[in-house]
This record gives structure tokens, C-alpha cells and sequence, in this order.
């Protein structure tokens, strides 16, 4: 009858042959170090119990995947249904591993990238949506031309129907392939794709009803239409050979995501396959123009990843005689258009849009108050907040603030029952970084459970026009504010 130290020893070797890859071959050292503990058993007590509790957690794990393989729902999928079922997860890619000629074809080096996006563009082309990146948010796509394809967009995030959507294409030829035959390109549009062609600009054509479904534009007579210069999206539309509608990949009104954990948190079992390409460069949704009215003024519908700034310069340059020069309009900074507020040609302009759980308070710091509005005292207010929250319960703050701002390095006050969370948007000089870090900032938060989140005012210019686009539509309340 064999000691029970060798029984021990004897039933770790089995359990390591039963688990090693590949099948019973165990690693020499590993083998050595547990025969070594063994003879070690023979005269400590507290080592074979040891021993007997790592064959314990051996034979356990094993039985795991046993039971794994037995009741795995894959098990008796065909090999082609399984690729496609196991797809249902967060596919990395690695975007500098693609470059494009000069037609727009990808060249993808990385085989697990390829992998990945042939993975996606399956699921695009069987008529299901997917998550992927782009240079200013992560899209929920789907074929553009297809209306029933499209339909799974607004099924997803819980769109209105009534709120149109942007159609991404790979290159200038599939542009042209959804344009009218009739359509001449105005001189500005052709100044701003050459300059922001790929990239985070948008632009109004007008929709032929016989190529664009009216799910697209919600029935409006334009449809917009951009280049992502993502490589990651770029190269998936290019691989479908097909024009992709893409909102941001997120529950109709909250935050856009700009990971893909974003994505995966909020959409997670309603998506097969989410693209992860990682953060994305720009943080705000793209610009978009409307350059198609008879005054030949260019129209900012939502101002985005390319500032007015920007525009108004590239067409500056390209026009040669400055009286041809078009003005630069803003909507709600310099003009009102009711009607087209009430039947949007673009995302963004109708509906309520980035707030998370929390609600949000909008902080001015520097902005004139409006007339009969007396700025508060900022200790004074911080101090009441809790008061005007939770007065009997612990609470926690979210705030999002510049890095330099006067607030930013401001010391909060020590309210008892009360936690401050800071989140630095970034330089007061440098919008950009406050554009990148807006969206994670607010998701970030929320995710802490915060019950309220200040955000301080960013001034509008360059990126910060965008910014603050974002922001008054996120928060539920104005404050002003000095120190």
C-alpha cells in the first residue's frame, strides 16, 4: 500500500499530464519542484497538506472545463458557425499595421488585425451592426444602402427615426457612386476635402432617393457624408466594398464612447463585434457643413472635430479673389433656422445628447453672467451643494476642470459627508486635450458613482466652440461663479 505523500505525488503528476499543453507532457522543472516538495512532505505535515490542496485545485479546474465543453453551446455548431458565434466579443486592432495606396485599398501586415476585420466585415455584410473606431468616436455601423441593415442602428441604440444618420465612405470614388449624376461639386467643398479629406469633417450632398434610403437621411432632401482617416474604419469600409451609416456606438443620449470599453459597457450583448483600436484622437464627433444654399454661405449644422477656425482659413487660402470668399456661419451663434431644428439634415442638432446618469451643472467661471444673474461666491457654493443634493446622506462630486484654470487649482473645501473626484480636462491653452478627455471624463465619473458632475466652461474658441456644444447639452443646469 502506497504512503499517502505518494499518493499525493502521483495524482499531481496525473492531473499536470491531463492538463498540460500539449497532453501529457509536463514541463521537467515543474515536475522537479513538485517532487522536490514531496520528499520535503515526508517530514512536514504542513507541506503535504499543501500538496493535497494543489491536487485538490488541479482536479477541480480540470472538472471545469469539462463541464465547460460538455454544456458550451458551441459544442454542436458547425466550424463556420462557431467562427461566427465566437465573434461575439472585443476584436483588437492594430492601426498602425495598415496603410492604403493611392486608390484606397488597405494593406494590412498584421494577420490579427486582418483577422479581426474580416470578422467584422462578415458581420457588416450579413446585415448586423458593429462597433468600431474612428479618429473622433467610436461608430455603430452598418450598410448605408441597405435599409433593413440600417434599422439595426436605430434598434440598438434606441435612435428617433427622425434623427438622421452620417454615411462614412473609403474613398473619393465610393463617394461619387452616392451622388447624383446632376450634382457639381461647389468649389468650397472641393477646397475642404483636399484639406481635411480623411478626417473629422462632414459634408451635406444632396440624397438621391434611388441610391440613399430615406432611414438615412430621415427623409430630408441631403445626406451627409465623410471620410474617416481612422485607419481601423477606413479599412473596414474599403473591405466591404460598401458605404457605412455610423452614429456614435452608444445609448441614444448619453456620452459618446471613445474606447472601446466605453462601447463594451454600454452596448455589451447587443453587438457582436466591437473593434478595439484603442482611444481615439480627437474625443468630439466630426464637423458638419451644409455648403449647398444659394447664398453660397457655408453653414457650421454642428461644430466638431475641425474648428471654424480651420475652415474659414482653408478657404481664405484657396480663393483667390476675396470678394468669392464665402462667410463662415455658425448655427446658434449666428443664426436660427426653427425649421431645420425641427427636421434635422444632421445628428446633433434636435434632440438632447452626452449626459450620463448624473446629472450635470455647467459652471461658468469667466463668461459674463446674464442680466439679474448674481454670481455666487465658488467656496460659498461648492459648500451648499451637499444641501441641495443629499443634506442627511454622504455624497460624491464629479468635477471635471482644467488643469491651470483658477478652479482647476483651486483647493476644495472639506465638507463633512462629502467626496470630491477630480477629472482634468487638459490646459486651459490647449482645447484639444479638453476635446479627448470630455466624453472619458464624464463616463469616467458616472462609472464612480458620482451623484452630480461640475464642469467648468471652456472658452469657445478652436476645439472649445465644439466643447461647449457638447457640454450645454449635457447639463441640466447654468451656474456662474467667482473667486
Amino acid at each position: 500500500m502506497f504512503s499517502q505523500h505518494t499518493q499525493v505525488y502521483r495524482g499531481l503528476l496525473r492531473e499536470l499530464k491531463r492538463s498540460s499543453l500539449p497532453p501529457h507532457k509536463i514541463n521537467p522543472a515543474l515536475s522537479s519542484n513538485f517532487r522536490r516538495l514531496a520528499e520535503q512532505a515526508r517530514r512536514s505535515n504542513s507541506v503535504l497538506e499543501d500538496l493535497t490542496n494543489a491536487l485538490i485545485f488541479l482536479a477541480a479546474q480540470r472538472e471545469h472545463r469539462v463541464l465547460l465543453d460538455r454544456y458550451n453551446p458551441l459544442v454542436d455548431l458547425t466550424a463556420e458557425e462557431r467562427i461566427h458565434a465566437t465573434a461575439r466579443r472585443v476584436l483588437r486592432c492594430d492601426p498602425t499595421s495598415i496603410s492604403f495606396d493611392s486608390t484606397g485599398k488597405p494593406k494590412v501586415t498584421s494577420q490579427d488585425t486582418l483577422n479581426s476585420l474580416s470578422i467584422a466585415a462578415k458581420n457588416l455584410v450579413d446585415l448586423q451592426p458593429v462597433a468600431f473606431p474612428t479618429e473622433t468616436v467610436y461608430g455603430l455601423g452598418a450598410l448605408a444602402l441597405d435599409s433593413s441593415a440600417a434599422s439595426c442602428i436605430f434598434s440598438v441604440k434606441g435612435r428617433p427615426p427622425d434623427n438622421p444618420l452620417i454615411v462614412h465612405v473609403s474613398s473619393p470614388d465610393m463617394l461619387h457612386t452616392l451622388l447624383p449624376s446632376s450634382f457639381k461639386m461647389p468649389q468650397s467643398y472641393e477646397l475642404l476635402m483636399r484639406r481635411f479629406w480623411p478626417g473629422a469633417l462632414t459634408l451635406l450632398f444632396p440624397s438621391d432617393p434611388n441610391t440613399i434610403p430615406s432611414i438615412i437621411t430621415a427623409n430630408q432632401p441631403t445626406v451627409a457624408i465623410r471620410m474617416p482617416s481612422h485607419p481601423v474604419a477606413r479599412a473596414l469600409i474599403a473591405l466591404v466594398n460598401a458605404p457605412v451609416a455610423a452614429p456614435s456606438a452608444n445609448s441614444s443620449g448619453k456620452p459618446s464612447p471613445t474606447t472601446a470599453e466605453h462601447v463594451r459597457r454600454d452596448l455589451s450583448g447587443k453587438l457582436n463585434v466591437i473593434l478595439d483600436g484603442g482611444a481615439c484622437d480627437v474625443g468630439l464627433e466630426s464637423t458638419v457643413v451644409d455648403g449647398l444654399q444659394e447664398d453660397g454661405k457655408i453653414r457650421v449644422l454642428r461644430p466638431g472635430g475641425i474648428s471654424v477656425e480651420d475652415i474659414q482659413e482653408t478657404l481664405q487660402e484657396g480663393i483667390q479673389d476675396h470678394a468669392l470668399i464665402p462667410q463662415v456661419l455658425v448655427h446658434r451663434r449666428d443664426y436660427r433656422d426653427k425649421e431645420l431644428e425641427a427636421a434635422p439634415t444632421t445628428p446633433g442638432m434636435k434632440y438632447r445628447h452626452y449626459s450620463p446618469a448624473a446629472p450635470v451643472t455647467l459652471l461658468m467661471t469667466t463668461s459674463a453672467p446674464p442680466e439679474k444673474v448674481v454670481p455666487s461666491k465658488a467656496e460659498s457654493f461648492l459648500i451648499s451643494l451637499k444641501n441641495e443634493i443629499k443634506p442627511s446622506a454622504f455624497v460624491k462630486f464629479g468635477v471635471l476642470v482644467l488643469t491651470n484654470s483658477i478652479l482647476g487649482t483651486l483647493t476644495f473645501p472639506v465638507v463633512d459627508g462629502v467626496e470630491w473626484l477630480r477629472y482634468e480636462l487638459g490646459p486651459v491653452d490647449d482645447p484639444s486635450v479638453t476635446a479627448r478627455r470630455l466624453f472619458d471624463g464624464l463616463l469616467t465619473l458616472d462609472q464612480q458613482g458620482v451623484d452630480m458632475i461640475l464642469i467648468e466652461e471652456v472658452t469657445e474658441t478652436k476645439e472649445g466652440l465644439a466643447i461647449m456644444n457638447r457640454v450645454r447639452k449635457a447639463a441640466s443646469e447654468v451656474r456662474w461663479i467667482t473667486f
